[in-house]
């Protein structure tokens, strides 16, 4: 699948968000084995607990058996229009457990024109 169109089924993901909390929908999908697995995040009021996006859509993945992570897709559709680059990112855990699951994955982030490589996300991530 294109950029574009795994875009548009992370924005669509994001729709499935449970964020009572920080009030920001974040949609993830994953193409594993050919497959697309999709993720929204999970807040609970135990805040440190909460399930992003990129982790439900990745265990999905690997839950289901699927084959290698190929590409990922992110979409935080509440990130205001202007707002920088770092503020559109996966957090530090997602950003290993991509590392660990999906480390030749290319990853597309919405309303971010470069696509990235774990190398550009975590350049010196935890590695076996």
């Amino acid at each position: 699948m294109e950029r574009e169109a795994l875009l548009s089924l992370a924005r669509k993901a994001a729709s499935n968000a449970r964020c009572p909390y920080s009030h920001f929908h974040v949609g993830t999908v994953v193409v594993a084995g050919g497959k697309i697995f999709a993720g929204a995040n999970i807040e609970i009021s135990s805040f440190g607990l909460t399930l992003c996006a990129e982790r439900s859509a990745l265990a999905a993945a690997i839950s289901a058996g699927a084959g290698p992570v190929t590409h990922i897709a992110i979409a935080c559709v509440n990130a205001p229009t202007e707002a920088p680059l770092q503020q559109r990112m996966p957090c530090g855990a997602c950003r290993q457990w991509i590392a660990d699951l999906a480390p030749d994955a290319v990853i597309y982030v919405d309303q971010v024109e470069p696509t990235f490589r774990v190398t550009d996300l975590l350049p010196f991530a935890f590695l076996l």
